[in-house]
């Protein structure tokens, strides 16, 4: 099921034994273009401390109370490796945050999460990842140590502007999530600058480029083929026929079919 990430802000982290906070943002990876980390903020519990919770620790995402449940305590989430989230997160902080929960890395493989596609632990993992220590992590070994200038905040890349082959056309609204694997399916434009209220979807793999320094994602499309293409007008529009036309208007293979 695709559901917009901007409708998971302000959703409460519970753990086996009670809240540790509420969503803050997500980091995203804008290589595989999956959300690899939840941001919480932990309030006054834990000192106005923000910490990072991985979608493998996800074991319920409650729409209806805007709860995520998580196969966490807290004393684990206190007690987890230190991530200042105003600096690039390392591939060595990555390495680390993965062995003290037990977590495979996911990077460094074919697939979207370690050998898997999606954010599930094997039974031996899930202990590991219970007892809150270091284990030995299932996966690549972690090569590259430096800073993982791929992981990227889903706060920061809201409202970076679009530029199509041809000049802007709006900027980056919300991204649209597969709730089952963690992956970004679409990036929501705004366009009401050009176009009154339309709201369009645009597919990771139509982005040619991401200025990180002008605070722009260039996309392989025309501002007309963007206005001509399929209006997004809320999450109950996003049924697979939705995506059928939108890829159809592009003349796009549909990633359901790779």
């Amino acid at each position: 099921m695709l559901r917009s990430v901007n409708d998971l802000i302000g959703f409460r982290l519970v753990a086996t034994d009670g809240e540790i906070g509420y969503v803050k943002e997500f980091y995203f990876d804008d290589q595989r273009w999956a959300l690899r980390y939840i941001v919480v903020n932990t309030g006054n519990w834990l000192a106005e401390r923000q910490v990072l919770v991985s979608p493998f620790a996800v074991s319920q995402v409650d729409w209806e109370n805007r709860q995520l449940r998580v196969a966490l305590t807290k004393s684990q989430v206190e007690k987890s490796p230190d991530i200042d989230t105003h600096k690039p997160v390392s591939r060595q902080m990555e390495a680390s945050y993965a062995d003290y929960y037990g977590y495979p890395y996911y990077w460094g493989s074919p697939f979207l999460w370690g050998a898997l596609s999606f954010p599930l632990l094997t039974s031996q993992q899930s202990i590991a990842a219970a007892g809150g220590s270091a284990a030995t992590t299932v996966g690549t070994e972690a090569a590259d140590l430096g800073d993982d200038v791929h992981l990227r905040s889903t706060q920061e890349v809201s409202a970076y502007s679009i530029a199509a082959t041809d000049g802007e056309l709006g900027y980056v609204e919300d991204f649209i999530l597969e709730e089952d694997s963690w992956a970004i399916r679409y990036l929501v434009i705004d366009t009401h600058k050009w176009w009154a209220g339309k709201k369009v979807m645009i597919a990771p793999q139509w982005i040619a480029s991401i200025d990180w320094v002008q605070a722009s994602v260039h996309v392989r499309l025309t501002r007309e083929g963007i206005k001509q293409s399929p209006t997004y007008d809320g999450t109950a529009l996003l049924s697979r026929a939705y995506e059928e036309q939108l890829y159809g208007h592009y003349g796009q293979t549909g990633y359901w079919l790779n």
